[in-house]
């Protein structure tokens, strides 16, 4: 998965990573982010980014790395807390990334947080003019309010939802037989790989809760989605 996602940054303006708590986005991403060849700016979203001057400035701040100074250029243009137009700012950001070169990818974490339709127009704002050299990632549990079906019909868009997340039954099976060794049976393997149905945290706390019990086969048997989710809220 993390190579599939090396293909379409090449291609793509946007990659949206959509699914339910628990199946492994941010993981999937981070994996990536480790793997790839790109400089990878990472913000982790949370409540209080819905304020679109602290929304904007933590941008910046996670763009700094790349491009040294522009925190400070970017908190100038903003001013007050109350600053109502954000095309200054974002226009900024855009011109220096873009007088940068090299590509750099944004990943903004848990985007579904954010309901402040400031922030989702400033978004599409800086959609609608993205640099050659920014790639712009969002991973979040609902579609945001911005234009996907535009961006699909152009070819600007890369969508891994919930089905293209789940580990294949091979997958899952290894992943188990890698955790737990030659205690567990390759049916009982196999019997988890189906029961978990490819969920990246239901094969997490599978292998948690069968980890140094005697009574594996019991316990599969067992096992089940609707107990791991109960078990996860």
């Amino acid at each position: 998965m993390a190579g599939v996602l090396v293909v379409y940054m090449r291609r793509r303006e946007l990659v949206l990573v959509c699914g339910p708590a628990g199946f492994g986005k941010s993981s999937l991403l981070a994996d990536w982010a480790h793997r790839g060849q790109r400089t990878v700016a990472w913000l982790s979203l949370d409540e209080d980014d819905n304020d679109p001057s602290q929304f904007w400035r933590n941008v910046a701040a996670a763009l700094d790395v790349y491009r040294p100074g522009l925190t400070e250029q970017v908190a100038a243009q903003l001013g007050a807390p109350s600053t109502s137009s954000f095309k200054a700012p974002i226009t900024l950001l855009i011109n220096s990334l873009a007088e940068a070169g090299d590509p750099v990818v944004l990943v903004l974490d848990d985007y579904h947080l954010i309901e402040e339709p400031a922030i989702h127009r400033s978004v599409e704002f800086l959609l609608e003019r993205l640099p050659s050299a920014l790639r712009l990632v969002l991973a979040s549990r609902a579609d945001p309010p911005l234009p996907l079906a535009r961006l699909r019909a152009r070819g600007q868009l890369t969508e891994l939802r919930a089905a293209d997340l789940r580990f294949t039954a091979a997958e899952s099976t290894e992943l188990l037989r890698a955790a737990m060794g030659p205690d567990l049976s390759d049916s009982a393997a196999s019997a988890l790989a189906g029961r978990t149905e490819g969920w990246a945290a239901g094969l997490q706390l599978a292998v948690l809760s069968l980890r140094g019990r005697s009574d594996v086969a019991g316990l599969v048997e067992a096992f089940s989605v609707a107990t791991v989710s109960c078990s996860t809220t």
